[in-house]
């Protein structure tokens, strides 16, 4: 058949497309190893758009991605190719199975959730929630006043989570990540215990959860085959970043391969923290028989050769990895930049000083990007860019769902779903003046007890203290209004209180009016409470783009932030040893491989120019009678002297300038002025 819709496909690209899709039978398991900028996500829509063409009924195709917003530019090009190919587009609503692991696992656990030992109206728990329930039951257990201190609630979550998504037992997550918590060994798997029971009696999951509820529902051969049966075709993007539950949940989806489509980039795997495991991509091929097919994408659309012969020399010192090698047709005389100055501030001036010649130059701000390994290596380019006045937008700070006012209402919503949810409880409650955790305590008990909770608001004795707020609280909780009325409703409940509790109230109240506005979006409170839990926004405004700091702004973003995005100019910042690789990324091979593929990630963002600063000595502050001190540093180990020729190579001091004096001030008398201000 003809298929001009694939012809701005490459060779690669349009063997992968139409893989395993000439005859009736399902295809067999295919591995696609997608280069940084190799037109990954076009590929793949392309492979989907292809398999409606041929035939595929939409329903039964299971599209997975790390994003909300992924899944979205995929359906979208696949509307845009169908409608190419075949005159009249496959609606993104006809691609009814497509989003992210954990949405998919939410929607799959409600629809079966009574067959399973759950409740479909279960709520699910953001990670400040799930730590605030784990503190509850830490406090409860007795272990916050233990004589030795006793880890924190974040910590004990993390802990948790790392163990449920690694499949690892807990001592040897302890021994291997927490060793400072080894000697807790025993009380936290009580503690572990007891929030799980929790968890089931107040009817929530956590995030954790949708991944591992639903992998165990696949250790039943019944379910397992009841559930992959759904689906013919079963397309995962970023496999890289998957964790041991989600290679367990595909192989029991699909066990012979048949349908079954991975796309992602070994040498872009760096989320190791949240226990993504990249031995899922090194060995999928032989997890079938006969092995799966590997198709390689090495060209790449996004970087000039000099870019791409430098990332490919850093990555080429991996350990293991699919052979590839990078290559554009975009030729440049410009190779990457090596950079030495004496410190840290030095390099902020150099870069900042490149930074503007590149905007005189033509270059937008926003074209431009400063990459680091963790936030805090940008402290000195921050202050730099404020001195300069230039403005910029910082990538890895506080999430909009972690604001105060937004997890307040969200929190409404949650109790009214689910009155036996205590971590929503104690929040909302507590918002009612005279209400205390003691008040809350004593109020949700009684809720416990009841047969139905939320038909029992109405029986709960008032609190002394509540005066006429509690019943309208009560008429807020027990008031059945549909869907997205029930936002408004319990937004008109909150304003009042909103008032009170914060002296920025107006701003506050745009951010859940525009809450209020995305909510409409959303067919039922379950979905809206879902999405926006397991892939939140930035902010409100994130539904329409970044915020507008000004006409342009230049983007900071630490590396991990940064995985996906491109940039014509990239300067990474410190590309020293104790930097990149951190010095706490380097007690072992694999910590030390992903310290390596974090800079391959970092290099290759960028599409025209590329820097890297190497900062010779830094200034340590320290906790000791030493006091601070000075440190020095080397270039990074994953840049080795045999393949510096891929990079040119300078050196940078500030200018003199001949004859410059800094004449001293006026001497003023600072007490006084301090004085007058009271007088």
């Amino acid at each position: 058949m003809a298929t001009p819709y694939l012809d701005k496909l490459n060779d690669q690209q349009r063997a992968a497309a139409v893989f395993g899709t000439e005859g009736p039978a399902l295809p067999p398991p295919l591995l696609v190893i997608a280069g940084a900028g190799s037109g990954k996500t076009d590929m793949l829509a392309h492979r989907v758009a292809h398999l409606l063409v041929t035939g595929a009924d939409p329903r039964r195709i299971l599209l997975m991605t790390f994003s909300r917003r992924a899944a979205s530019e995929l359906t979208r090009r696949v509307e845009r190719i169908t409608a190419a190919a075949m005159g009249t587009p496959v609606a993104a609503e006809a691609l009814c199975w497509t989003g992210t692991f954990h949405a998919i696992g939410a929607r799959i656990l409600r629809e079966h959730a009574l067959a399973i030992g759950l409740h479909p109206n279960f709520s699910i728990h953001d990670r400040e929630d799930s730590a605030d329930l784990m503190n509850l039951v830490r406090n409860g257990l007795g272990l916050s006043t233990s004589e030795t201190r006793f880890p924190t609630k974040g910590t004990c979550l993390a802990i948790y989570s790392r163990a449920v998504n690694s499949g690892a037992p807990l001592s040897d997550v302890l021994r291997d990540h927490f060793p400072w918590c080894a000697m807790w060994a025993d009380h936290l798997r009580t503690l572990f215990g007891t929030y799980v029971t929790a968890k089931q009696t107040q009817n929530v999951l956590d995030y954790d959860d949708l991944l591992l509820a639903w992998a165990q529902v696949m250790a039943d051969p019944d379910f397992a085959a009841h559930i992959g049966g759904a689906w013919d075709h079963v397309l995962i993007d970023e496999y890289q970043d998957t964790n041991r539950l989600q290679a367990r949940i595909l192989t029991a989806l699909k066990p012979d391969g048949h349908g079954l489509t991975v796309v992602g980039d070994d040498a872009q795997s760096i989320y190791a923290f949240r226990a993504a495991d990249v031995r899922n991509i090194l060995d999928f091929p032989h997890a079938f028989s006969p092995p799966a097919d590997v198709i390689t994408l090495e060209r790449n659309y996004r970087s000039t050769q000099p870019i791409l012969t430098a990332a490919n020399a850093v990555i080429a010192g991996a350990a293991e990895r699919f052979t590839k090698d990078l290559w554009s047709d975009r030729a440049s005389a410009d190779k990457p930049r090596l950079v030495t100055v004496a410190t840290e501030a030095l390099q902020a001036r150099y870069m900042v000083n490149r930074i503007l010649e590149d905007r005189e130059g033509g270059m937008r701000l926003k074209d431009q990007a400063v990459l680091f390994r963790t936030s805090s290596h940008a402290a000195q380019i921050e202050a730099e860019l404020t001195r300069r006045n230039v403005p910029y937008v910082k990538f890895g700070g506080l999430k909009f769902l972690d604001s105060a006012h937004v997890k307040d209402l969200l929190s409404v919503l949650r109790l009214a779903r689910n009155p036996r949810d205590r971590v929503a409880g104690f929040r909302v409650l507590q918002l009612i003046p005279g209400v205390g955790p003691t008040a809350a305590g004593r109020i949700l008990d009684a809720l416990d007890l009841a047969i139905e909770p939320g038909a029992a608001w109405g029986d709960v004795a008032p609190p002394p203290r509540a005066g006429a707020s509690w019943q309208g609280f009560v008429d807020t909780m027990t008031t059945a209004v549909p869907w997205p009325a029930a936002i408004g409703l319990a937004r008109a409940w909150y304003d009042p209180h909103l008032d009170r509790i914060h002296e920025d109230a107006e701003a506050r109240r745009a951010d859940l009016l525009q809450l209020e506005q995305i909510a409409t979006g959303y067919p039922s409170a379950e979905a809206f409470l879902t999405e926006l839990t397991l892939d939140p926004p930035d902010a409100t405004s994130d539904q329409a783009g970044v915020p507008l700091k000004d006409e342009d702004y230049l983007i900071l973003s630490t590396i991990h932030s940064a995985k996906g995005q491109e940039w014509r100019s990239v300067h990474i910042l410190n590309a020293v040893d104790g930097c990149i690789p951190s010095d706490l990324g380097t007690g072992s091979t694999h910590e030390l491989e992903e310290e390596r593929r974090l800079l391959y990630v970092a290099m290759t963002r960028a599409k025209d120019h590329l820097t890297l600063g190497l900062p010779q000595r830094f200034y340590v502050t320290q906790q000791s009678r030493n006091g601070d001190r000075h440190v020095y540093a080397i270039r990074t180990r994953f840049i080795p002297g045999g393949i510096l020729d891929r990079f040119e190579a300078v050196s940078w001091s500030p200018p003199v300038i001949a004859g410059e004096t800094r004449p001293t001030p006026a001497p003023i008398d600072v007490a006084a002025s301090m004085r007058a201000m009271w007088g």
